[in-house]
Parts: structure tokens; sequence; C-alpha cells
């Protein structure tokens, strides 16, 4: 017999079921466009954080994220990108047009992220590699014009080896206004000390040491001083000029009192500084670096507004990332390690792979473009200069104007 009190529990319990048992948000669809997808690649450090997740201040987030689809250009023996659809029900396409199509006639996704690193590759007489970033890029882009519909992008890393193409790139997603963001996972992992350059500083020179091979971790160490100096006085208004240097040119600069200070204050940040035989924990003099060091490379670059940077690649001393910077009215450097936690976890992707679900999901890039636009300017011209007899070479080409947000956006717990 239905009783007034078993209908007031049935009714009761049919308004609040909706509530107790809600569906979630349907996850953003995601289409992964990669060079490779090997063991310790860019796909496996990046794209696999939106397959399982990655840990948060404690915690293992899952972003509200479902890769759905995936373009692999090159796929060697050890190719894991088969393994990885048929783990996680995504299907791998022929082209970059059906991975964004799903296999359909429309944009069928809500993201993309572009990875263009790792794989075979050739490098020209700049001793730059030619990764198709701004190729994928074209292809995406066509997909979006054909079909009336734009998604976010995140491209890792340089925008191109081309300043032509990556400027391209830029000004496409503004005229067809859909959310870009790229670069280095260095501006965004945790720093020791866990400080940023004062908003509003006024800058004067910058140091970054860092170790990798060229066209690959100079870009790392250019984002790095980048992350910070374009917070100093008046914004970013860009590069006068870029000059190359290598051998002893190198260790000629290190000498000048002003880089000398810088370079010291970076050292004194390492985890890593080497020690040469026989010698207790001590700073290695010129003479010892020199033969720890065969190769060294910098590239030293000239801002519009008269700050200078230096970038260094020393092989042999140090394999982290230090920065330095003298501000005026400050007697000592600001000085910091930019940290890397070892693979295999390499978190620092998940930080960096933490700001494109942040863009994915908002539809906003949380840091502009434009960063990673000078850079990619900068390192191509370094590189340029480096093959050309370290010329200093002049750049009205990089006259970049952006500003950024007092917020620092680095990971600090």
């Amino acid at each position: 017999m239905l009783t007034r009190r078993t209908f007031l529990g049935t009714a009761s319990a049919t308004l609040f079921a909706p509530h107790l048992h809600a569906a979630e948000p349907a996850k953003k669809k995601l289409a992964v466009v990669t060079n490779t997808w090997t063991d310790r690649s860019h796909a496996w450090h990046m794209a696999e954080r939106f397959l399982h997740g990655y840990p948060v201040e404690g915690k293992w987030h899952k972003p509200p994220i479902e890769v759905v689809s995936a373009f692999v250009d090159q796929k060697p023996e050890n190719d894991l990108s088969a393994g990885r659809a048929k783990e996680f029900g995504f299907k791998i396409y022929p082209t970059i047009a059906e991975a964004l199509r799903c296999g359909g006639g429309k944009l069928a996704v809500d993201a993309v992220l572009l990875i263009g690193e790792h794989g075979k590759y050739p490098r020209n007489e700049f001793n730059q590699i030619q990764y198709p970033r701004y190729e994928f890029f074209k292809k995406i882009v066509e997909v979006f014009e054909k079909d009336g519909r734009t998604t976010p992008v995140f491209n890792d890393k340089h925008l191109s080896w081309k300043w032509e193409w990556a400027s391209e790139m830029v000004a496409i997603s503004k005229k067809m206004k859909f959310p870009f963001l790229a670069g280095s996972s260095l501006p965004v992992t945790w720093r020791m000390p866990a400080t940023d350059m004062p908003h509003g500083a006024a800058v004067e020179e910058a140091m970054c040491v860092a170790f990798g091979g060229q066209d690959v971790y100079d870009f790392h160490a250019h984002e790095t001083i980048q992350c910070m100096v374009e917070r100093r006085k008046g914004g970013e208004t860009g590069v006068l000029a870029v000059q190359g240097l290598k051998g002893e040119s190198v260790w000629k600069l290190l000498e000048e009192k002003g880089s000398a200070q810088l370079f010291e204050a970076c050292l004194a940040r390492s985890q890593t500084l080497e020690q040469p035989p026989a010698t207790s924990h001590r700073l290695p003099t010129l003479a010892q670096m020199k033969q720890l060091v065969k190769e060294p490379v910098a590239h030293r670059v000239e801002y519009k507004d008269g700050m200078k940077t230096t970038m260094l690649l020393l092989n042999g001393l140090v394999k982290d990332f230090t920065f330095a910077a003298r501000i005026k009215g400050e007697k000592e450097p600001l000085s910091v390690l930019f940290h890397l936690p070892p693979t295999p976890n390499v978190t620092y992707s998940a930080a960096l792979m933490s700001k494109a679900e942040e863009m994915f999901v908002s539809g906003k890039a949380p840091y502009p473009i434009e960063r990673t636009l000078l850079t990619s300017g900068i390192n191509a011209v370094g590189l340029k200069s480096l093959a050309t007899g370290e010329k200093r070479l002049e750049t009205p080409n990089l006259a970049v104007n952006y500003e950024v947000p007092k917020e620092s956006l680095f990971w600090q717990k």
C-alpha cells in the first residue's frame, strides 16, 4: 500500500538522486601530434601525463582530458605509441587531419598537443635541427580553416628553427583567435630558492649556466633567462643583437668583472659542480675549468633597453641550470637554481603540462606566446653567429614587445 510516508520517501529519493549521482563533466578530447613516441621522448614525458595523470602537491592528479587520437610521424623499433593506444583506447591516424577529425569529416577534438622534438631529422648549415613543428602546425591550422572551428594548441619547445615561420605561427594564432602556448619546462619547474625576479626590477645583466647539446639545451637556457628578465622594469622590448662565442672567446668573456661576478653566483647555486681530481669541494679555478670543459659555448645577447644576457653551455663543469642577475641598487646578484627532478619521473614535464592543461580547460594561455617567439629567434641567431665565425649579428626582427603579470607561475609546492 502506498502510504503518505512511502510516497514522501520515494519522492525525496527521486528528487535528490541526481545530486547524489551527478554525472561528471565530459572530459575534453585531446589529439596528440608528435614526431615520435619512444621511451624518454617528449611524447613519453608529456602526452602520457594526460593518459595516467601526474603528481601535484602530494596527490595524483587526473586531468579532465582524454587522449582520443594521435599522429606519430616516425615509428622506430622501440615505438611505444601502438601499445599506449591499445592500453588507453585511442586511435593512431596516418595524417594530422584524420587525427584531429578522429577519422570523421569535422574537427572532433577540443585541444591539440604538438610535440615536435626527438626523431631523426636533418641539421642545416647553422647546426639547427629541422624539426617539422611549423609544418605540423600548418596542417593543424588547415583543419581549423576548413572546418570553421579552432581549439587551443600547445607547442613543445621552439616554435620553429626558422624565424619567419615562428613569427607566422604566432600571427596565425592571433588572427584566428585561438589560445596558443609554447616553450620549455624550465620556466615552470621548482626553484631553489623559490623566488622570482621582482616585478619591475631594473635588471642590468643576467646569465644562465647550463649544459647539453646545441639547439636543444641552449633553448632551455634562453627560456630560463627570459622568464626572469621579462619581469624587468618597462617589460620586454626585444633584442638588438646576438653573438655566439666558443672556445677561448668564452673564457675571455668570463674573466670580465661583471660576467665573473654573475658566473660565480651561478656556480654557487649548482648542485652538480664538477671537482678537479685531488681537490676538496671548492670552486674550480678558470684553468681547471678549461681542463674540464672541452668545448665551451656562449650566446651573448644585447637587448634594446641596454640589458645584456649570457647563455653558457659548459659540458663537463655542470649538469644543471642556474641563473644570476645584477639588479640596479642591489649589492649582490639575485641567483637561483632551476630544479629538474631526475628520471624516470622527471616531474618538471608535469609542471609544464599543468600549464597546457590549464589552457586546454580554460581556453586562455597562462603566459604570453611572445616569450617563446623571442627565445626561438635568439637561439636561431646565436647558432647562426657560431656557424659564421662568431660574428655579432644585429636583429631588427627581434623587436618583440610584451608584458607579464606580477603573479609567479612556477611550481612552488
